[in-house]
């Protein structure tokens, strides 16, 4: 498909979401889908103008799909080959493994086979003409031709080249007669088009991983007339210089990702497209998958909403074809495989399609063998055939060159009356190849025979071509999961969140506690605006330990307390150098020298260190705590012990859902395990209980009386509590009080009619309660409604949808009085941290009732439209793991560094009254505070970066406690040291922070475009001032980046910032104040859910199946898959799963029995379902909330909802594939580089 077929994605909706079959997709005409999806555009005319000259006839409509256009040769630099060895390790695993098989096509050695053009010796050189236009190319707008490249094996000759199109023949190098599996029929009219010239297309030595072909941002944009077939090398670009190996290695090499099994190579390429499988490429073995088919062609144009901006890009990647080996018929002898790819140049030209014939010649573009189906694209996946009227031509339909066709169906089916081009249409899919790593069965299916041709033949960018998660994740488990993690030696970056791996404290903080965005500091300010990366710290102060790690050390220093610096006041750490034979110290973060104090002298040995030096854990490890003195108490008093009140909604919605009987009967055992140090000791915790409606009522359950008494406040405008003894009491002597008091609270408001509640007073109660008590605590409020009886804190719904997507929608999430934020204010100073139980059944204004709970450090929890049968679970999951956490009261944390940077902001739920302090009333284990830092003067290599972590707080038996976290990093005076310690999952942590914080002050577009552009700077000074030379497209990403685009495409096209029409302001509210505290671990499974295959689980090791990527192409049909995202966990099963997977899951062996209703599985006796059970028990306890189970059956209308969550694919409300991101990213960059 040329690139230029990109266009298509400029459509930005274009291609419906793919469908399972059955699924209604919209049609391309904007219908709405039955299944009902509504179509999001109406039907595309036709780009404009602009390119009238219509296709080639003959063509096949696919070129156009803009996924597919990636065709950036994405390298990711650190590929060996890159001179400058960023560190990646060997081809990037993201892509298709590396050709192993025979290749036949190609001159060289496997071994030098490179995802890359092949190396030739002699790059082969594009033919100049191409290049030309490479600049132009650049990131054209408009919409380029799409019709191009011939999908054929590049013509050796012009005279080829016509022949091949003309007479279907494929060309000297005629694809292997398994080549690319298409039938050799091509169309034959079409001319081959050239490609345009992308320079870009060439595959640059560059660094190194390049991804596919060279982005397609550059296209021209002028339509191209058809090349003359005369230059045999279509690309412009010509074929890639094969020679640059380098950058081969560093291509992606396509190798499957870990979970998938190698692309093709052995096996026929998946045939989930539906066609037959066809046989193998030969000299697929390098190339990515393209023929998974379109990749996420589906989604459409890339971002789609950006529209054919990407397409404009270049051959976007997809169209590159394939991966880079598409870039050339890299290997030249990998044939068909890349070839399979598509010239992969930027021509993209036929892009995958032109798999035909082997890739031998390099440069050309293939021809395009018209009909070729690119690999098997997954069609089904692909989702609707192409867009409609990709823009570069006329008004066609569908993209299609020929006639018009009217809409396809919901899948890519067959466009009626073409024939097939590509695999044989009649053999029925194969099942699944072994290989491949596409099921091939995968979703959507059709056989091949069914398919429309055209739709056989779309192009798209191979999505094995681009970075996986997956194979990074599966990279780092095998490289750093064996070894303990050791955190002595400054600035190492620790493995993914995703590795289990065991940390030994040796003088900085576990990764556990601190993770950071980069562990190379830039040594100046300029340095770090240039790269734009995000210095910043994700800071987890009281994170828990798995069993094999030892907690913190309590250091007690008697009553002098802690030994401090005297200027800047930091605790005694490991940085700190002892001098003048151990009788004073010099502080690591500002220099000044302090004494020793006599009791805490001791010698020096030779190194200059003390001689109790490891006996000491302030002076070896990176965390421990110190007891404190009076002098860190409030009122230079030592603390009561915390207490917890329990304030319980008694109206009549959150009688009739059930919810006051199930926490009255849950509480009567659960005061048993309020959180204590020491677990055979009783806790100190008192506890008290409230109930309210339209008034408050208080309970005396003090053990001296027979029944408890209650006391109704109905003043609510002025809140006091009614009694001070009896109210807070200890479990233990009124047990039987409260027992009684439990058992009568639901039998007391039965048959309530009050519908009204208040809010504000309820807090005003617990925190007067802790007053009159003097003591820290916490309040567990158990509400249903919006406040809007008569009471401080009354509210009225302001839900109003006319407003999203306006510059007025950020007043939704503002609280819409100020009455909380002055309470949260006074909940602070006294340490009352606020727990919400959220049961609503309509809008109850989270963002205005949150704003108590996320200022003290508490939690939100939301059950919406409560059922007990099935949210039970769910919510005293939740409860449970809420009143018996390990946490602190009265919290002061404070960030100290070393000089030359400071902290100048800060992220979670918590207060600040001044510009340095963090309050938080209360801190439990599941929190973190995200700071940020800013240079304020020059750092030097030699010393690095310090910080300092200091967190005041009072432990749930009462004592004052300093908890203490540090953490050295590197500096560097190179932009590439710091490109390569970065941590990505990090980076984005802190992006969807920052991102979600903008939306109360900025339109959710402008904080959407400001992500884009950052992401965009940081990726393009790397390309600037890091890579090896090459040409511009190519997309070339830092090693430890590379998944930047695809994870912050996520943040992106989450609800919070691009919400669907079915998604309330309440839950964005909500997501957006839970993702402000959530840790590294939490928000990389937030923003990109892990998807398992269970049909490969294997009962014996019990180890996990390893995760796919998140798009429907990787669903089998015949597969059962669980999905977890932290807060849901879902069971998605295939329409053709086997009958006795489905037995050993849910007892019947038929799909149509399951009910989809289930919450959870039924306990059976076999190993499958007792693995299965067991693995989702282990997926829940990793997890800070409960996530209840939803069975979704294939083709089910629960299907819309997970298929949400496969963040690769393009989404409804308008968020753009993962292809078609990458293709945008890739043309942003390229205008900043020009």
């Amino acid at each position: 498909m040329n690139v230029n077929q990109q266009p298509h994605m400029a459509s930005p909706y274009g291609q419906p979401q793919p469908g399972y079959q059955g699924y209604p997709q919209p049609g391309y005409g904007g219908d709405n889908v039955p299944s009902g999806y509504p179509a999001q555009y109406a039907p595309y005319n036709g780009p404009g103008s602009a390119y009238q000259q219509g296709p080639p006839q003959g063509y096949s409509p696919y070129a156009s799909f803009p996924s597919k256009t990636l065709t950036t040769n994405l390298v990711s630099d650190l590929s060996s080959s890159s001179p400058l060895d960023l560190g990646m390790r060997g081809p990037p695993t993201s892509g298709a493994p590396p050709v192993s098989g025979a290749q036949n096509y190609s001159q060289f050695g496997q071994g030098e086979t490179q995802n890359g053009p092949p190396p030739m010796v002699a790059p082969p050189q594009r033919p100049p003409v191409s290049q030309p236009y490479t600049p132009a190319a650049v990131n054209l707008p408009g919409p380029q031709p799409t019709y191009g490249q011939q999908y054929g094996a590049p013509p050796v000759s012009m005279q080829q080249m016509t022949n091949q199109m003309a007479s279907m023949q494929v060309g000297s190098t005629a694809p292997s007669p398994a080549g690319p599996g298409y039938a050799p029929q091509s169309f034959p009219q079409a001319p081959p088009v050239s490609q345009p010239p992308f320079s870009t297309a060439q595959v640059q030595p560059g660094p190194t991983q390049s991804y596919g072909r060279p982005l397609p941002s550059t296209q021209p944009s002028f339509p191209r007339p058809p090349l003359p077939t005369s230059q045999p090398s279509a690309f412009p670009a010509g074929p890639p210089p094969t020679s640059t190996p380098s950058q081969l290695p560093g291509v992606i090499q396509p190798q499957p990702p870990v979970s998938q099994p190698p692309p093709y190579h052995s096996g026929p390429p998946p045939t989930s497209t539906g066609f037959p499988p066809r046989p193998p490429f030969h000299g697929m073995q390098g190339l990515p998958m393209t023929s998974q088919g379109p990749p996420m062609a589906s989604q459409g144009p890339p971002m789609a909403s950006q529209g054919p901006p990407m397409a404009s890009q270049g051959p976007p990647m997809g169209s590159q074809g394939p991966p880079m080996a598409s870039q050339g018929p890299p290997m030249g002898s990998q044939g068909p495989p890349m070839a399979s790819q598509g010239p992969q140049m930027g021509s993209q030209g036929p892009p995958m399609g032109s798999q035909g014939p082997p890739m031998a010649q390099a440069n050309h573009i293939l021809p395009t063998q018209p009909g070729m189906p690119p690999g098997p694209i997954n069609t089904s996946l692909s989702g609707p055939p192409p867009q409609p009227g990709m823009q570069g031509y006329p008004a066609q339909q569908n993209g299609a060159f020929g006639q018009v066709r009217g809409p396809q169906p919901g899948y890519t089916g067959p466009y009626p009356g073409q024939q097939n081009y590509g695999a044989p249409s009649t053999a029925p899919a194969p099942a699944p190849a072994a290989p491949k790593r596409l099921d091939p069965d995968s979703i959507p299916s059709p056989q091949a025979s069914d398919m429309p041709p055209v739709q056989k033949t779309r192009h798209r960018i191979d999505p094995d071509a681009i970075p996986s998660p997956i194979q990074v994740i599966e990279d780092d488990k095998a490289n750093k999961g064996s070894e303990p993690f050791t955190t002595g030696v400054r600035g190492q970056a620790p493995p993914l969140v995703t590795t289990k791996f065991q940390v030994k404290d040796q003088g900085n903080a576990s990764p556990r506690y601190i993770r950071c965005t980069s562990y190379n500091m830039p040594c100046n300010s300029d340095m770090a605006k240039q790269s734009q990366v995000p210095l910043a710290a994700v800071i987890k102060p009281l994170a828990p330990l798995p069993p094999d790690e030892t907690p913190p050390y309590l250091v007690d220093h008697g009553e002098s307390g802690p030994i401090r610096c005297n200027r800047c006041k930091a605790y005694m750490c490991p940085y700190m150098q002892f001098i003048e034979g151990g009788r004073r110290f010099q502080c690591g973060f500002c220099s000044c020298v302090t004494e020793v104090p006599p009791h805490y002298f001791q010698h020096l040995d030779h190194t200059g260190k003390r001689v109790d030096c490891y006996d000491r854990p302030e002076l070896s490890m990176g965390s421990y705590e110190f007891m404190t003195t009076v002098d860190y108490c409030k009122n230079n008093k030592f603390p009561q012990p915390p207490a917890f009140i329990f304030l319980i909604d008694v109206s009549y919605n959150a009688v009739k859902n059930g919810m006051v009987g199930i926490v009255c009967q849950e509480l009567k055992t659960l005061l048993d395990y309020l959180p204590r140090e020491n677990p055979d000791v009783e806790s100190n915790i008192r506890v008290g209980f409230v109930t309210y409606n339209k008034v408050l009522h208080f309970y005396n359950v003090k053990a001296s009386l027979a029944q408890p008494q209650m006391m109704v406040v109905s003043d609510v405008a002025d809140m006091f509590v009614p009694l001070l003894d009896g109210f807070l009491v200890n479990v233990s002597e009124s047990r039987v009080v409260i027992e009684s008091l439990l058992d009568q609270i639901p039998e007391m408001f039965a048959d309530t009619r009050e519908t009204e509640t208040v809010f504000g007073p309820v807090i005003q109660a617990g925190l007067e309660a802790l007053k009159a008590a003097d003591c820290a605590g916490k309040l567990f409020v158990f509400h249903s409604s919006l406040p809007i009886a008569e009471a401080p804190g009354k509210l009225k719904n302001r839900e109003d949808k006319k407003l999203v997507g306006t510059d007025k929608e950020k007043s939704l999430f503002q609280p819409q009085v100020s009455f909380y934020n002055t309470l949260a204010k006074e909940c602070v100073a006294q340490g009352c941290c606020v727990d919400l139980f959220l049961f609503p059944n309509q809008y109850v204004d989270v963002a205005t009732l949150g704003v108590v709970p996320t200022s003290t450090g508490g939690s939100i929890y939301k059950y919406t439209y409560f059922q007990a049968p099935s949210d039970q679970e769910r919510f005293l999951n939740d409860l449970r793991r809420d009143v018996q956490k390990q946490m602190g009261f009265d919290a002061v944390m404070r960030v100290r560094t070393s000089t030359g940077i400071r902290v100048t902001d800060f992220f979670g739920s918590f207060f600040m009254s001044n510009t340095t302090d963090v309050e938080l009333a209360g801190l439990d284990c599941d929190k973190t505070v995200t700071v940020e830092f800013k240079h304020d003067d020059k750092l030097s290599e030699e010393t690095g970066a310090l910080m300092q972590c200091a967190v005041l707080y009072t432990s749930c038996s009462g004592q004052r406690r300093l908890r203490i976290h540090n953490m050295a990093v590197n500096c560097c005076s190179q932009l590439a040291d710091l490109y390569r310690n970065c941590e990505t999952d990090t980076i984005i942590n802190y992006f969807a922070k920052y991102a979600y914080r903008s939306i109360l002050s900025s339109p959710t577009k402008n904080v959407r475009d400001s992500l884009m552009n950052q992401c965009a700077q940081i990726l393009a000074c790397y390309r600037k001032n890091c890579a090896s030379p090459s040409s511009a497209g190519q997309l070339i990403l830092p090693e430890c980046m590379k998944l930047l685009p695809v994870y912050l495409n996520c943040v992106l096209k989450s609800d919070v910032l691009q919400p669907g029409a079915d998604v309330s302001l309440d839950d964005r509210a909500y997501l957006r104040q839970l993702v402000s505290t959530m840790d590294v671990a939490e928000s990389h499974v937030f923003f990109y859910p892990r998807l398992l295959p269970l049909q490969k689980l294997d009962v014996e090791s019990m180890t996990l199946p390893m995760a796919v990527r998140d798009s429907e192409e990787r669903l089998s049909r015949g597969g059962v898959y669980l999905l977890e995202n932290g807060l849901n966990i879902f069971l998605w099963v295939g329409v053709s799963a086997q009958q006795e997977l489905l037995q050993n899951i849910f007892g019947t062996p038929a799909f149509s029995q399951i009910d989809s209703n289930m919450t959870s599985l039924p306990a059976l006796d076999n190993p499958f379902s007792k693995s299965l059970r067991e693995i989702i028990e282990s997926v829940r306890a990793q997890r800070s909330r409960y996530m209840k189970l939803m069975v979704v059956k294939q083709e089910d209308k629960l299907e819309l909802i997970f298929k949400h969550f496969l963040v690769e694919d393009k989404n409804n409300n308008g968020g753009a594939s993962y292809v078609d991101f990458l293709c945008h990213m890739h043309k942003e960059i390229r205008q900043l580089l020009s």
